[in-house]
């Protein structure tokens, strides 16, 4: 069963079987100045039931990483005496902190592989020759296959020295019966205008040998029309009478010259290309425009990780990315009918891959989800640690699909929700007010100011806390919003564990559902019964599931 995690890929790695994975693929951040592993925690210091971290991604010699650095010297072995020659030659540097980091991590990719099965990091020239060193600790030397250049990039001019253009795929195997399949790469231009010509019917062809070498004293060694291989100390590759079959199907080219052999003619249309060397110039980063991109600085196209599960696994085989971003590897395995795992810190990468696969793959799609806050404790480790990614959290919630909360509420409102009553009438809009600390009447206050100035028609605050009764009267006191359908509280306070038991915002909700929009949006004119009967945007008990289209933030920068 495909499953997806929430959490720190340590953590969650644990919960994978021994020798149950067939592929490894992992992009590890590096070095985007800011911090990674920083520990959910309750208010008393005391962990988080789901060990769940926040992610950033750069790596630094703090005690998380000397405790993880002292974590790998335990185990001894080859492991621990490269950190021990790293730490001689780095020092308590930044580096050192990213392969401390990273042992214990591959360990554990090691232990869910399968014998036959790889592994792909992808990295760039900054790291790549201390992550060797580290893999042919924890894999052995043996175990090594390639070192994949990518082109990520077209050229450039840099500063003093050369355009850095590529990225580093260091591939491994878990032993000496790993699984290669292999590929091949399509002709370049250049290549088809030097050696492909065109026959009489327009198709594409080049001729090769029909011969090899070393003399045979069989079929394949005698004369055939007039041609003696063996006086040229070599041998047919076919027999006479395939020869003969291969001729009547145009399959031979005769060169006019007198002194010419027949060879054989091999269709540009009918051959696979290059055997897959591990130089790949042939896949294009993903441009601003591409159809894929997803906002993220650092995602890859889907193209490369096609190649590399094609190459190292067959259908049914299951693809593991412990680092999984936006979901470039689960997309891609999802449509090569793999089975996958994904792991990744932060719920808007987990948001952002289970919109990418009900986009692309439909709501049938099965999947296993483990990690996103669930319980008050996991909630309020949230809003602890990093409230931007709280109030996130509460907005996709209340809309049931991914959203990013902005750096700092717009004057009071930290989002909108509109809904239309009638396909013939102005939208109207819903302030929503997300608050993890502490809460007070004056909070309540605030919305009903926020509301009043927006002229909106509904003002929600969702608090950790439970509201006070103060709070409840101020909110009671601001009436209510009158609709065809009902009476709705104009000022509405909701609590994260009403959110967790499935309650949602109260508002119209015109034949079952609620026609919501964002103003801005062009859409197809349709009548206004059909607008009636066809909502952009549905609530449910259990949240809100549709499609929000309003503004877009500043994504964080992941892979």
């Amino acid at each position: 069963m495909n499953r997806l995690y929430y959490g720190d890929n340590l953590v969650m790695l644990q919960r994978i079987p021994d020798e149950s994975v067939d592929l490894v693929y992992l992009d590890p951040p590096f070095n985007s100045n800011q911090n990674y592993n920083v520990l959910f925690k309750e208010r008393d210091g005391v962990k988080a039931a789901a060990q769940m971290l926040a992610f950033d991604d750069t790596w630094t010699w703090d005690e998380a990483a000397a405790r993880s650095y002292d974590g790998v010297l335990s185990r001894g072995g080859r492991i621990a005496d490269a950190m021990v020659a790293f730490r001689a030659y780095l020092g308590t540097s930044d580096m050192l902190a990213y392969l401390a980091m990273m042992a214990p991590r591959l360990i554990e990719l090691r232990r869910v592989m399968k014998p036959v099965a790889s592994l792909y990091l992808h990295c760039d020239p900054t790291a790549s020759h201390y992550l060797k060193l580290l893999l042919d600790s924890i894999f052995g030397p043996e175990n090594f296959r390639n070192e994949i250049i990518w082109k990520r990039t077209s050229a450039h001019s840099s500063a003093r020295r050369y355009g850095p253009v590529h990225d580093v795929l260091l591939f491994y195997g878990k032993s000496s019966a790993t699984k290669w399949i292999g590929g091949f790469q399509a002709y370049s231009d250049e290549y088809i205008r030097a050696r492909f010509r065109r026959d009489d019917s327009g198709r594409y062809f080049k001729d090769a040998d029909l011969t090899g070498s070393g003399v045979r004293n069989g079929e394949t060694g005698q004369a055939w029309r007039g041609f003696d291989p063996t006086a040229k100390g070599r041998h047919w590759a076919y027999r006479p009478e395939e020869l003969e079959h291969m001729d009547a199907q145009g399959c031979v080219y005769w060169p006019r010259s007198k002194d010419g052999w027949p060879r054989l003619k091999q269709y540009l249309d009918e051959m696979q290309g290059v055997p897959l060397q591990d130089v790949w110039t042939d896949i294009p980063p993903l441009n601003s425009q591409a159809a894929e991109r997803l906002g993220y600085p650092t995602q890859k196209p889907e193209a490369l990780l096609r190649r590399i599960i094609e190459a190292s696994t067959d259908k049914g085989d299951v693809v593991l990315d412990p680092f999984c971003g936006c979901g470039t590897t689960i997309d891609a395995a999802e449509k090569l009918e793999r089975e996958w795992i994904g792991i990744d810190i932060t719920y808007l990468a987990i948001r952002t891959i289970k919109k990418r696969l009900l986009d692309n793959h439909g709501p049938d799609v099965k999947y296993v989800e483990e990690g996103e806050p669930t319980t008050m404790q996991e909630a309020d480790a949230l809003a602890a640690v990093d409230p931007l990614d709280f109030q996130g959290w509460v907005m996709s919630r209340l809309r049931g699909t991914r959203v990013e909360a902005r750096a700092g509420a717009d004057r009071g409102i930290d989002d909108r929700i509109y809904f239309r009553e009638r396909s013939d009438r102005a939208p109207k809009q819903i302030i929503v007010s997300i608050k993890g600390g502490h809460t007070a009447v004056s909070h309540v206050r605030d919305l009903r100011g926020v509301v009043d100035r927006e002229g909106a028609a509904i003002g929600v605050l969702v608090t950790l806390q439970e509201p006070t009764r103060a709070m409840r009267m101020e909110a009671a006191d601001g009436g209510y919003y009158e609709s065809p359908w009902g009476r709705y509280p104009r000022l509405q306070l909701l609590t994260v564990a009403e959110l967790l038991e499935g309650k949602s915002i109260q508002y119209p909700q015109p034949r079952g559902s609620n026609a919501i929009r964002v103003p801005g949006k062009a859409r197809k004119a349709k009548s206004s019964e059909e607008q009636l009967e066809a909502p952009l945007f549905t609530a449910s008990a259990g949240g809100a599931t549709g499609r929000v289209e309003d503004g877009r933030v500043k994504r964080r920068k992941r892979a």
